[in-house]
């Protein structure tokens, strides 16, 4: 059996960070070899946390959250087929959130993390912003730092081959070629004979 890839979301309930949840959901469907930990700091110093509503957090606090990431956890997988079943584990902690998210990478040996981008917002921004990089910097493992796409869809053309007296292989570059993977084996599309000359 394959070893489980320990894939670490960080989560706040703002807007980028449930984006960086549904693309870790997106992976976790589809190999699930990734075992989800899905991790909040509370901070209690941050009187402007919404995880805390201006109180100082305490160990409710901490399992009131836990409980409302459950909630988004299981509306980001509400309807979606998996390949097998998927294991996640939430973790809410108190304490800085750098610090927090971290110290759980390394306590699960983290092979990936998720965390949002820039927010939109003021504080948004900073909080986030400052976070992310910092997570970024300083994570011993690959981070993916998710965004919402705004880019259009795009159609592109297909890509046709053909014989000519001005073929690729006798114009001074090269021309595109697509490739497969398959059955071990990476196809190349056209085959190699056909640019040799």
């Amino acid at each position: 059996m394959e070893r489980p890839i320990q894939t670490l979301v960080a989560f706040d309930f703002s807007p980028s960070s449930a984006c960086a949840l549904e693309r870790a959901v997106d992976v976790a469907a589809r190999a699930p070899q990734h075992v989800l930990h899905i991790v909040a700091a509370i901070d209690p110093h941050d009187r402007l946390s919404v995880l805390t509503a201006g109180e100082a957090p305490t160990y409710e606090t901490a399992e009131r959250v836990h409980q409302l990431i459950v909630r988004h956890v299981t509306a980001a997988f509400a309807g979606r087929p998996t390949a097998a079943d998927v294991k996640f584990f939430v973790h809410a902690r108190i304490g800085k959130p750098v610090k927090e998210i971290l110290d759980v990478a390394e306590e699960i040996g983290a092979d990936l993390i998720f965390i949002g981008n820039h927010g939109n917002t003021g504080v948004e921004r900073f909080l986030l912003g400052s976070i992310s990089e910092r997570v970024v910097r300083e994570a011993r493992c690959p981070v993916m730092v998710a965004r919402a796409k705004t880019y259009k869809d795009v159609e592109l053309a297909p890509v046709v081959f053909y014989d000519h007296e001005r073929a690729p292989h006798r114009a001074p570059h090269r021309a595109p070629h697509s490739y497969s993977y398959s059955n071990r084996q990476v196809i190349s599309q056209p085959p190699p004979e056909w640019t040799a000359g």
